[in-house]
């Protein structure tokens, strides 16, 4: 055992000893317990195949601590579900750090993990909680085909000031989002038409941008298609997009034994993992609860 997961063991065991529930250890044992108002947990997602995997792992810890989960996957994006967060509908949900707090504060200054965090959790709207941050990360990024990169000289954001006649493909929200349109022409000078494409920068962004129907999509950094070697990046040194890095939201019904088991998993995850993980939905198809169960059992987590 690792000395991270040694000391994350030690955590999750001291707090089981003094929190309340019934569950014995993380591996589970002893009856099922509840939220602190004697419901069940309700773990949600958003409707990208990553965010579900994240859910998965936390939903299946808890429960292998003893709690009773429901599930409430594939909700949307943060428009449709941060109203559910906000009235105690859901109770977990991952997200991630620096995308959310440009959602809640559109004025945010914060840029490296540590500032973005603790931005974040200044800007939690009450009754919601803001965890610990993992070291996972799935922001978002531009990117363009290697092909492109290379016909105009692109390395950075900003180098696409010089392209004319660029559309940006991306999830229909992301034409008002402050890292959209809005923000490459504020930050960058970089004007772009949009286009949307509702899949999270996966397989139909993808394709609409090797085909030439876009010229740059909105892409998550642990997207596998990045290994694939024909699309590249953009470099972002103004940082338009705020450091992202995974972090459970979670309710007032989620104790301290609870939060103890949620930031174990976090902490456990590695971008590189993160990636695997998402490898493994996009290529073999696996479903996200087989994917989140065989990680969880490899760190020793169930």
């Amino acid at each position: 055992m690792t000395a991270l997961k040694a000391a994350v063991a030690a955590l999750v065991a001291a707090v089981a000893l003094t929190g309340c529930g019934s569950a014995e250890t993380f591996q589970g044992g002893g009856e099922a317990s509840v939220g602190s108002d004697g419901a069940a947990l309700v773990v949600g997602s958003q409707d990208y195949y990553s965010n579900e995997i994240l859910a998965e792992a936390y939903a299946q810890a808890l429960e292998a601590a003893g709690y009773v989960v429901d599930r409430q996957l594939r909700i949307g994006q943060r428009e449709v579900y941060l109203p559910d967060l906000r009235s105690g509908r859901i109770d977990v949900f991952p997200e991630y750090t620096g995308n959310l707090l440009q959602y809640l504060d559109p004025q945010a200054t914060a840029k490296t993990p540590d500032e973005v965090q603790q931005a974040l959790t200044q800007a939690m709207p009450n009754g919601l909680r803001a965890l610990q941050a993992s070291p996972a990360s799935d922001q978002d990024a531009y990117a363009v085909t290697k092909d492109f990169a290379e016909q105009h000289s692109l390395k950075s954001i900003g180098d696409l000031a010089s392209v004319d006649n660029l559309t940006l493909g991306g999830n229909s929200e992301l034409e008002s989002r402050p890292y959209g349109p809005p923000g490459l022409r504020e930050t960058y000078g970089v004007d772009v038409k949009f286009t949307p494409i509702e899949d999270s920068g996966g397989g139909l962004a993808v394709k609409a941008l090797r085909d030439g129907q876009v010229q740059l999509i909105d892409l998550y950094t642990a997207n596998p298609v990045l290994a694939e070697g024909d699309l590249v990046v953009l470099e972002d040194p103004k940082s338009l997009f705020l450091a992202s890095n995974v972090v459970p939201i979670v309710s007032g019904k989620v104790d301290e034994k609870a939060v103890a088991v949620l930031d174990a998993v976090s902490a456990a995850m590695s971008p590189e993992e993160l990636r695997q993980l998402n490898q493994r939905s996009a290529t073999d198809k696996a479903p996200a609860a087989t994917i989140a169960r065989g990680w969880l059992a490899s760190e020793g987590l169930v």
